[in-house]
């Protein structure tokens, strides 16, 4: 009797296997074991036997086989067949028909063997099987062979050490090996993945488990391809006899480089129409430069750049740009610095609205000059010098690690306005052209916002200057009164230029104190309010009541195309301590009494001047000392979102509050009152009588 098994590996590597466990296949065929002795009697019958043939032991034993299991027309055969066998010592094999106990007939494959014992005994063994049995699984095995041999996969069995077993040809093309060098290595000898530990963990895992994966993708330099990166598919598969027994851990590998490109391109640019399609949401809300080049580099961070700097040429913004070929260095503002994590690269910026001067030797330079981006896929020493400012600039830039490295003008009406910078330090991929076509894209959209940006600016800074310049420039101190007073233009060019208002000393010591709106924005609104301005200086000088005075403004403002305006002029006689109002359609003022709450002023409102034929009234009013008269336009109270009557209330409840100065009030107003992005002027005139005529 066998004790021990020893069996030598394909690889040369020794191995012993004590009390082996059964192979599954020889269950599933039931080998059926049958001894005769030279008579043909059945001398042994194994359970098997019983199986196939349908006879138990006590049916089987002692009988004559052929008479027991042979049709009658073979048994002559039969009989020529066991004759041989027992003369030869040859043995027989093949498919022969059998008759089972229940009386059908069953095709059985039989090996057939001489035995000799040890005292010289002679009997015959028969080893047989169901010839459908065997030919279904000669069929898998032929079929599994020829899938595993003829596969474009790379298929191999490993063991529960993951040494090789088994592997097709397609591995030899996998990792440069011969098919029969493999059994007995490990896969870390042989297998080119990059990380192997991946594909170990999962080969142990299938081990573990009965659950296949499938699809894990792996990547690596094959030997006979080591210049290029490939992706491999990998699926892992647990192998397992019929009884249970795990014999192996089969994993097929499928070079999917190809197709991992094109899903990583189609990826890459699905990415990039979203950028273009959030920058076009999200560049250029607001008309203000500074702000307009941040949300460029946001967007372009960190999906396209680890870093982006937005640089303006400073002639740009000064409207200065010369069409001549500059040669000398040029100079530009930092308008904006976005970086996807803290880095020593945003510290070789140049500081945010500072001005820096780049040489013609310079990329950012050559950019603006050109008109063209400037591509620098694998950054080296020579191109930080050219990239960077200083030297200082360019030692942060490679302790940052900034490897690769794009200039990309901004260009807007056929005019170049600056650069942006785009840098890739933690990202391992170079720039490509690809990557200069969308940051082109991303550039182009953002300099047309930009160049709005600047010529709003520039309109709303003239608009403002010009505005502020027709509003007068009075002494704070009157006779009788005290006087402060505000002027808050609109963030928006197209909503500023129609607030003003004025104090006017008159004959007797008297005081013109004037506010209007005129009800148009810009320039041509600015202009219009100067018109009024200067003339109600004029009919002020002519001693009217103010009820006239309006009369005479609401003839000029008919003579002004498309403008309308409302307006509150009042007159302060400081011997009579009276004070004479007339109102055009403007919000009614403020008194704050010195010694109660304050009130709104119930005035006639009258039409706005330029709407013709409406007569004004003036209303007369007593002033004590310390009684202030606070005027406004809407600006200061009117919201889009909040009533003006609660507006309004506001207003006077911030007036109700412990005393301050003038000054200190006027600050008040504006801080609690206007909106952070103020939509409308604002003019705000606060007089306060001061007792001593």
């Amino acid at each position: 009797m066998a004790t021990a098994e020893s069996s030598r590996a394909d690889s040369g590597r020794p191995r012993t296997r004590l009390f082996s466990q059964p192979s599954g296949l020889l269950d599933r065929l039931s080998v059926a074991a049958v001894v005769l002795d030279t008579d043909g009697r059945i001398v042994f019958w194994s359970p098997q036997a019983e199986e196939l043939f349908g006879y138990t032991p006590q049916e089987a034993l002692g009988e004559f086989a052929g008479q027991l299991l042979v049709h009658e027309q073979d048994l002559e055969l039969v009989i020529q067949l066991f004759a041989e066998v027992m003369e030869s010592g040859q043995s027989w094999a093949g498919a022969f028909p059998i008759r089972h106990k229940d009386g059908s007939t069953r095709l059985v494959e039989f090996r057939n063997m001489r035995l000799l014992n040890d005292v010289g005994d002679v009997y015959a063994l028969g080893i047989a099987a169901d010839h459908s049995t065997l030919e279904s699984v000669e069929r898998d095995l032929a079929l599994s062979e020829r899938l595993v041999a003829a596969s474009q996969r790379a298929v191999a069995v490993v063991d529960s050490d993951l040494h090789y077993v088994l592997v097709n040809r397609a591995m030899e093309r996998l990792d440069g090996l011969p098919a029969a060098d493999h059994p007995g290595r490990h896969i870390r000898e042989t297998l080119p993945f990059d990380k192997i530990e991946a594909v170990e963990a999962a080969l142990r895992q299938a081990w573990e488990t009965e659950l296949p994966q499938s699809d894990q993708q792996v990547t690596g330099r094959p030997p006979a391809d080591p210049d290029v990166d490939h992706t491999w598919s990998v699926s892992f598969n647990r192998l397992e006899h019929v009884g249970g027994r795990i014999i192996g851990v089969a994993f097929s590998v499928l070079d999917i480089t190809e197709q991992h490109r094109a899903t990583t391109e189609a990826a890459r640019a699905r990415r990039r129409l979203g950028l273009i399609a959030e920058a076009s949401a999200c560049v250029g809300t607001t008309l203000d430069v500074d702000r307009t080049a941040r949300e460029l580099a946001e967007i372009a961070v960190p999906e396209l750049a680890d870093v982006v700097s937005v640089d303006v040429l400073d002639s740009v913004l000064a409207f200065q740009r010369s069409a001549a070929l500059a040669t000398g260095p040029e100079v530009f503002r930092a308008l904006a610095l976005v970086s996807a994590y803290p880095t020593e690269a945003a510290r070789a910026a140049d500081p945010l609205g500072e001005l820096a001067s780049y040489g013609p030797d310079r990329v950012v330079t050559q950019c603006v000059r050109s008109g063209r981006p400037v591509l620098i896929p694998h950054v080296d020493h020579q191109d930080l010098q050219r990239i960077a400012r200083d030297a200082d600039a360019a030692a942060l830039l490679a302790q940052a690690g900034v490897h690769s490295y794009m200039s990309v003008p901004l260009v807007a009406r056929g005019e170049v306005l600056g650069a942006v910078g785009f840098q890739r330090a933690r990202n391992p991929q170079p720039f490509d052209e690809d990557d200069a076509t969308l940051a082109g894209e991303l550039a182009a959209r953002a300099a047309v916002c930009i160049d709005n940006a600047r010529w709003f600016q520039s309109m709303r800074n003239t608009a403002v200057t010009l505005q502020r310049s027709l509003l007068p420039q009075h002494p704070s101190r009157h006779v009788g009164l005290d006087v402060a007073s505000r002027y808050e233009p609109a963030h928006a060019y197209s909503e500023v230029g129609g607030d003003w208002f004025d104090v006017i000393p008159l004959n007797g010591d008297k005081t013109a104190l004037v506010v209007g709106d005129v009800m148009g924005s810009g320039i041509d609104a600015a202009a219009a309010m100067g018109r009024l301005r200067t003339a109600t200086s004029a009919f002020a000088d002519l001693d009217l009541t103010p009820d006239a005075v309006l009369q005479h403004l609401d003839k000029i403002t008919r003579g002004l195309e498309h403008y309308i305006a409302t307006c509150l002029y009042a007159v302060y006689d400081p011997h009579r301590a009276e004070c004479h109002l007339a109102n055009a359609g403007h919000l009614p003022p403020v008194l704050v009494h010195a010694d109660g709450p304050p009130e709104l002023l119930d005035l006639p409102t009258g039409a706005p001047l330029g709407v013709g034929g409406v007569s004004f009234e003036c209303t007369t009013l007593h002033l004590g000392a310390g009684d202030r008269l606070v005027l406004y336009t809407d600006g200061l109270v009117e919201t889009r979102d909040d009533p003006i009557d609660e507006r309004l209330n506001t207003l006077l409840q911030l007036l109700d509050g412990p005393r301050r100065p003038l000054e200190e009030t006027a600050d008040l107003l504006l801080q609690e009152l206007c909106d952070p992005e103020i939509h409308d002027d604002v003019a705000l005139l606060i007089a306060q009588v001061d007792g001593c005529t």
